[in-house]
């Protein structure tokens, strides 16, 4: 105001301003002039005014863990402050979120108020109001029921229900009266009717039969046990999906299953041992064994003797020939219904895997042709193979085409581990390490190498350059690793700590580029031998590795090749052909 009057007093000209103007007024002193310029305080004072009264309502910053004085409700409550950081997240952008639209908190009402007032409402319409004490929904029939809920209906009205109720049943056995019955003819043959539904109701243990079970007849047994061993078989192993079964049987052809003086037909011959120590490349067909329909997809010789040798087919069956003797087919084992992909002897020959497309790994006795287990995930096994070890002959592994490796106890038929880290299917199993790790190759073109029973990969080889590697061998020394890679070379890797690619070594010159042709040692490590996609099997020379010879051994390609484990300058080859050679 005093401004006001101010700018009021210098811009009147109608009052006299100074003696000349008015001479009759008294003379009046100057006020004293000050030369700084006029400043306009209010401004400055309604400032000092709302920073005092912000200080006391300060926001409180989310952030801080302590408050040093007593915030009001207001306070602790008051949006936060200030401008929003474009990629900071506050609220419910940084996971105060149980819900699509943001938070919800826990009601403090019991579970089963909640459903007293659930059920009451949705029975008589009403139902009590959690947040004020009082009644939402039909007042009427609150009124009517007493605010009564369905769990605390008073005694009296129960055991007027039950008379009640009794009363209907009674009624409905008799049939009710004769007019009642002509009149409702029509409504108890109509199932949209009230009567129709008051007569047929049933309780929800309407139809179960009181008492014991009796004593199934014949046919019903005979049926029950039918249909429990087609359900085994179904689940027969671990997964639970569908595997196809066939009636396991073998036949035998030699002439007697034991000779004069009682030994097994398996028996290895008693003067069976190596000649010599060096190894030769063979130079001729010796012998011919064509007994399977199809082609053939591996062979393996009787562990440490060789007088026989298996051999598993895409016809079905596995075989076994006699190889010094007669050149024969002693027994063909018949227990897949689908080609056979892989075999494995056990360490004395006695037992061996076989694994087929139809999902199936089978555990057969060599010599009398029984199957003793089967085991199956629901997946092709692509590889099986019994741990060396001679105190652990009952651990199976299998890669399977599902990228893992299966690791059953074969006296449980139980799997004991899984080793899943491949991206996928599983080609090779290779023991190294006296036994106590594995390498395994994959479709996902890597190799990888695990400790025995412990699912974790130890070491990762993986480089852009590789190649899926289906077939992968152990040098006789238990150095070095032999990998058949699909660029049409064999891979040498070290088995030592670093499982390094020996640079020096590469066996080159064969074909085998989308065929998984098996790669192989001779006894004495000097050859490293391999078939290939046009029928060939090549030999090179371990140290300088060149090609030393080639053999044109099959019509179409040569998947296997064995070295005889004594005689040192003979060699089986098996193609897809459906003949097994003899060199």
């Amino acid at each position: 105001m005093d401004l006001l009057h101010q700018y009021a007093d210098d811009q009147n000209d109608d009052e006299p301003d100074s003696p000349s103007q008015n001479p009759s007024s008294p003379p009046r002193l100057l006020t004293g002039r000050s030369a700084a310029p006029k400043v306009d305080d209010t401004m400055l004072a309604l400032t000092v005014a709302s920073s005092s009264s912000s200080a006391l309502s300060k926001p409180i910053d989310p952030t801080q863990h302590i408050v040093g004085f007593n915030p009001s409700y207001d306070q602790l409550w008051a949006p936060i402050q200030g401008p929003a950081h474009p990629y900071a997240k506050d609220g419910i952008a940084q996971g105060m979120r149980n819900h699509k639209l943001g938070f919800v908190e826990d009601a403090a009402i019991e579970p089963f108020l909640f459903d007293e007032q659930y059920n009451t409402f949705h029975k008589f319409g009403y139902a009590a109001d959690p947040s004020a004490n009082d009644y939402v929904g039909d007042l009427d029939a609150l009124r009517h029921n007493n605010a009564v809920s369905v769990y605390n209906i008073p005694r009296h009205q129960q055991k007027k229900r039950r008379v009640e109720a009794k009363a209907n049943k009674t009624s409905s056995d008799d049939g009710g009266d004769d007019d009642d019955a002509d009149a409702d003819a029509g409504e108890i043959e109509n199932p949209a009717s009230e009567t129709w539904l008051l007569k047929n109701k049933k309780s929800p243990w309407a139809g179960k039969k009181e008492g014991l079970q009796g004593e199934l007849t014949e046919e019903q047994k005979k049926y029950a046990e039918e249909y429990a061993k087609k359900k085994g078989e179904e689940k027969s192993g671990f997964g639970g999906e569908k595997v196809e079964v066939v009636k396991d049987k073998s036949t035998f052809h030699g002439k007697e299953e034991r000779d004069y003086q009682g030994r097994s037909w398996i028996a290895p011959p008693k003067d069976a041992k190596a000649s010599n120590d060096h190894c030769y490349i063979p130079k001729r067909l010796v012998h011919t064994w064509s007994g399977h329909t199809k082609g053939v997809s591996a062979i393996r010789f009787f562990p440490r003797y060789g007088h026989l040798i298996l051999s598993a087919s895409m016809d079905t069956k596995v075989k076994i020939w006699d190889v010094f003797n007669s050149g024969k087919c002693m027994r063909t084992y018949m227990g897949h219904s689908k080609a056979v992909r892989d075999i494995c002897f056990s360490n004395d020959g006695s037992k061996f895997l076989s694994a087929g497309y139809d999902k199936n790994i089978k555990y057969w006795d060599t010599e009398t042709g029984q199957v003793i287990s089967t085991f199956a995930t629901g997946k092709i096994p692509y590889v099986v193979k019994l741990n060396p070890d001679e105190d652990k002959q009952n651990v199976l592994l299998a890669g399977m085409s599902d990228k893992k490796i299966v690791q059953w106890d074969m006296n449980t038929g139980q799997i004991t581990q899984e080793y899943d880290q491949h991206l996928g299917a599983v080609n090779t199993i290779t023991f190294v390490d006296n036994n106590r790790r594995f390498v395994t190759s994959s479709d996902d073109k890597s190799l990888r190498v695990w400790e025995f029973g412990i699912p974790v990969v130890i070491k990762y080889i993986s480089e852009p350059h590789m190649h899926s590697m289906p077939s992968i061998s152990l040098h006789p020394n238990a150095n070095w690793l032999a990998a058949q890679s699909l660029d049409n070379q064999i891979l040498i890797y070290s088995t030592r700590e670093k499982f390094q690619l020996n640079k020096k070594k590469r066996f080159a010159g064969h074909i085998v580029a989308g065929y998984a042709c098996q790669v192989n040692f001779s006894p004495d490590g000097r050859f490293v031998m391999s078939g290939d996609g046009e029928g060939k099997c090549w030999f090179w020379d371990w140290k300088s590795c060149k090609v030393f010879r080639t053999l044109k051994c099959h019509e179409g390609v040569c998947i296997g090749c064995e070295w005889h484990p004594l005689e040192q300058s003979k060699v089986a080859t098996c193609g897809w052909d459906g003949m097994i050679k003899y060199w």
